[in-house]
């Protein structure tokens, strides 16, 4: 559990949750692809079909004169084979 950071809900996202069985969610940036499938595979008990990633950049932020950035994260879209949900977590 420590790869995956949260779920995301968009408007996106919810629609592709609706028509695709397809789970968006933010993770640690140095997380692999295999490692997140394994991950979720075990977890939830579901077969993953097929995952999509892509790297957000961070924001900047203003201390005084100097300019930081924020952390960047990655972006994983989850597709599950037809039939299988992942459960809500409360």
């Amino acid at each position: 559990m420590d790869g995956i950071k949260y779920a995301v809900f968009t408007e996106k996202s919810v629609q592709l949750l609706g028509r695709k069985n397809q789970y968006t969610s933010n993770v640690e940036s140095g997380s692999t692809r295999t490692e997140i499938k394994h991950w979720v595979e075990l977890f939830f008990g579901v077969k993953v079909v097929a995952m999509n990633s892509h790297r957000l950049p961070g924001k900047g932020r203003r201390m005084g004169p100097m300019m930081e950035r924020t952390m960047h994260y990655r972006r994983m879209i989850i597709t599950l084979q037809p039939g299988y949900s992942i459960p809500p977590l409360l």
